[in-house]
């Protein structure tokens, strides 16, 4: 895949210059804008590069299942049939092997009831899924009634936490999200996690952090685009290195083709197969 190189990248950020100036005499921030605007311009380039090429990848794989999957299907199925043929008129242990290797390659997956057996329930579901899907405690209570020391910190912090409670609109929210926690961590009887909690409240809110100045926020931004510039060339490497991938780059003007070509090869191979297959029973019913 083509990558686009861009002039000024994500990853590379503008030296600082003297507090007060810039190369045109006016604000300090304006060679940092410009910098992150070419940054954004080439990262919008190289994701829609990336894309482009997965959007391929995932395409030709899917085409090459649904067209070529049969002939591969087939394939095993020949392979399986010669050796066991083989192996029907040897009877040599190693042949009987490769005959039950062969026939294992194109034996049916078990169905996912025989893979989950036990795991799931009546609806399908583990009971750890279903425990989620309905806001349960995803372990079962260690018993009915939480301990004594787990309800004596229960009633301490939904007196102090309670939304009722709340001064304003934003603590009534803080106080929500903090009950819905106390109510959760109770219902498990977590002694450990009440005794956290109330910690975390008499610790008080979490104060507001000190707004960035424009240069800061500037310099996060071109070091966000860096770091997603390095996440988009881990994909697409990913996505060169595949087995589709390296297929697609065997060509790149024209993958549709290779599909046909590969058909083709697969074609000939099936017929060579077939062909091993009826002079392998000839021979065999012959010699009966």
């Amino acid at each position: 895949m083509t990558t686009p190189e861009a002039e000024s990248t994500p990853s590379e950020a503008p030296a600082a210059e003297p507090q007060g100036q810039s190369a045109g005499g006016g604000r300090p921030e304006e060679r940092l804008e410009r910098a992150v605007l070419a940054a954004e311009q080439a990262l919008i380039e190289y994701e829609i590069a990336v894309e482009t090429f997965r959007v391929e990848v995932e395409n030709f794989s899917r085409l090459h299942h649904q067209k070529l999957g049969p002939m591969y299907t087939r394939l095993d199925e020949l392979e399986a049939q010669i050796a066991e043929a083989v192996a029907a008129r040897s009877g040599d242990p190693e042949d009987l092997r490769k005959a039950d290797e062969a026939r294992a390659r194109v034996m049916p997956m078990p169905a996912v009831e025989e893979l989950f057996d036990l795991w799931m329930d009546g609806d399908g579901l583990s009971p750890e899924a279903s425990a989620m899907l309905t806001d349960q405690p995803v372990r079962p209570p260690q018993r009915v009634r939480p301990s004594d020391e787990a309800r004596k910190l229960y009633r301490e912090l939904v007196r102090k936490a309670h939304p009722d409670l709340a001064q304003d609109e934003q603590d009534r929210a803080r106080r929500d999200e903090f009950i819905v926690r106390v109510n959760a961590a109770y219902g498990r009887g977590d002694e450990t996690m009440l005794r956290e909690l109330s910690d975390e409240w008499a610790a008080g809110p979490v104060p507001e952090a000190r707004k960035p100045s424009p240069s800061e926020e500037l310099y996060e931004r071109l070091e966000w685009l860096a770091q997603r510039k390095e996440l988009l060339t881990a994909v697409a490497q990913e996505l060169e290195e595949s087995a589709i991938g390296a297929m697609l780059r065997m060509a790149p003007d024209d993958p549709d083709r290779l599909l046909e070509e590969i058909a083709e090869q697969l074609l000939a191979q099936v017929a060579e197969r077939e062909a091993e297959l009826q002079r392998l029973v000839g021979e065999q019913a012959a010699g009966s």
